[in-house]
This record gives structure tokens, sequence and C-alpha cells, in this order.
């Protein structure tokens, strides 16, 4: 599958690794392509990288992504699946951009043709890439209003390392508020264990 990732970071560049080891065609989107030619995976412009994928992954600061998916066009965007991993946060990451909605919901409210689905936003990195590394199982949600979309999202999780047993489905885009919200627990519990490289795992009644 091609799949397009918008953005260079560390993000970015971990999921792009994992997809092309799972056998897929993966490109970054960058605003100045020519200045990221030295990260050992392809990187295009924005409007390319949109054109080249089957799939696009919302990788960008969660405070600039919609402004950046509009700079490439509804149009382009229209029937693509996006799966969104962004949070928003002010620059001293004392408060949410979005403090009574969500990223996901404003990018499904902006692009009502591209089904949006929110994932992998609460954990870091190498949690995302590499889930059988952590102590034991944990789980990886998923919200968005297309069954289809999220479908095809938990494929592609599949592919990262995620099972089956491990997604769960907690509804539609307005939940995607949920995991985004979830970013100052996150950065609690990192405190509390001197590192950013953990997960929860939902436990259900007995």
């Amino acid at each position: 599958m091609r799949i397009g990732l918008l953005g260079t970071g560390n993000v970015a560049r971990a999921l792009a690794h994992g997809w092309k080891a799972a056998g897929h065609d993966v490109l970054l989107g960058s605003r100045r392509p020519d200045e990221r030619k030295d990260l050992g995976l392809p990187v295009a412009g924005l409007d390319e990288t949109a054109a080249h994928a089957e799939v696009l992954v919302n990788a960008t600061p969660g405070n600039v992504s919609v402004e950046l998916l509009r700079s490439i066009g509804a149009p382009a965007l229209a029937g693509t699946l996006l799966i969104d991993v962004g949070v928003g946060m002010s620059d001293d990451y004392s408060e949410l951009s979005h403090p009574n909605s969500s990223l996901g919901e404003q990018i499904q409210a902006a692009f009502p043709d591209t089904p949006v689905v929110k994932t992998l936003c609460t954990m870091d990195a190498t949690a995302m890439t590499s889930p059988q590394g952590l102590a034991g199982p944990s789980t990886v949600f998923l919200s968005g209003d297309d069954a289809e979309a999220k479908r095809a999202t938990g494929e592609l999780l599949t592919d990262l390392g995620w099972p089956p047993e491990s997604r769960l489905d907690i509804g539609g885009i307005t939940s995607a508020r949920g995991q985004e919200h979830f970013a100052f627990l996150f950065m609690g519990i990192a405190n509390a264990l001197g590192s950013h490289t953990f997960n929860i795992q939902v436990v259900a009644k007995a």
C-alpha cells in the first residue's frame, strides 16, 4: 500500500520505518523537502505526497495540522483515508489547542469527504511501532465515523505489531477527545516513570 506521512519528525519517521519494514511504499511529506533529504527515507512536497498516497497519515504538530491540510486542498484529500496521530498543544505544553474539541474532529469537519481515524496518539513513537517491546500487552484506541476506514486502519496497526485483541474501537470521531486529552495523564505518567516509552492496557471486569 502507498502510505504518505505528512511530517518528518520522530513520529512520522518511526511510522514510516515500521510500515516500510512491513512491505508498504512510504513517502514523507514536507513543506521544505529539499532540506529533508538526509532522513534515509523518501521525502517529497505535501501535494506530491498526497497525490501518491492511498492512505495519508497526519503526523504534523496539531496546532498547524488543519492549516497544512488546507494548503493541500479538499479535492486532493477527498476519498483518501486519513489517519490522524497528532495532538495540538501550546508551546509550553500547558494546554490543548482544541480544549473543547479534538484535532481529529476539526480535521473531519474541515474535510467531510475524507474519512478520518484517530489512533496511536496515546503513546510515544517507540511504543507505536514496537508494542512487543513493552512488558506486556496494551491497548491502542481507534475513533472515527467510517467503519471501513477503521477496518483498514486496524490492518495497518497489525502491520506495526498490534494484534486485533489489542485494538479498542471507542466510537465516532468525537471520541477522539478522550485520546487527545489523555496527553496530560501521559505527561504525568512519563514524569513518574522517568520514561516516555510505556502504554496502558484496558482491563475489563472479570
